[in-house]
């Protein structure tokens, strides 16, 4: 479940705040005057989310390419791009 707390908690308590975000890997939303305002996320959060979104920009490009007829790559030359930037040691993701 999402935390929402507010900005004072921001300045008085970063620490909390921060330990917050990092134990349950989810955005802390903080509020001024009872609006939302900002987000505060670790920074492994932020990471997963932006691969998440990397990997939906490349699946809409895909999708774009094949409906106007272009011919698609290879599975394995696709993928073992991704292998060497996001799996383990072993190149497996």
């Amino acid at each position: 479940m999402p935390q929402i707390r507010p900005l004072t908690d921001l300045r008085n308590h970063t620490t909390i705040v921060a330990n917050a975000a990092h134990e349950e890997r989810e955005p802390v939303f903080i509020t001024k005057n009872g609006y939302a305002d900002l987000v505060v996320m670790s920074i492994e959060a932020y990471e997963d989310s932006f691969a998440r979104l990397e990997v939906y920009d490349k699946l809409a490009q895909s999708q774009a390419e094949m409906e106007s007829g272009q011919k698609p790559q290879a599975f394995d030359k696709v993928f073992s791009k991704y292998r060497k930037k996001y799996g383990d040691a072993n190149g497996k993701i």
